[in-house]
């Protein structure tokens, strides 16, 4: 399952506020595939969270997204702002 498709599971399987052993016992065996093909169930990655209950879907889905591992953020140090210094006299195309 892909991240995006998780916060749909969540508000069609579980009632708010929910706490996070119910969410583990519901839906923790539910297998998250990060974009490089590694595999993570919900309950590994709500492991790494120290929150008791989540009030919304918005809470849980926020929460998930912040302890998936490596995995599922990109490329690490990723800086898209430009920050290499570029020769001045070299033509750059945007």
């Amino acid at each position: 399952m892909r991240l995006p498709e998780v916060r749909d599971l969540f508000a069609r399987e579980l009632t708010f506020p929910v706490r996070c052993e119910v969410v583990v016992e519901e839906v923790g065996d539910r297998e998250l595939e990060s974009p490089n093909g590694e595999m993570e169930t919900i309950a590994a990655v709500l492991g790494r969270c120290e929150e008791e209950t989540f009030h919304s879907v918005d809470g849980l889905y926020d929460a998930l997204l912040t302890f998936v591992s490596e995995g599922f953020v990109g490329r690490r140090f990723y800086d898209d702002r430009g920050g290499q210094s570029v020769d001045p006299d070299e033509e750059v195309s945007f």
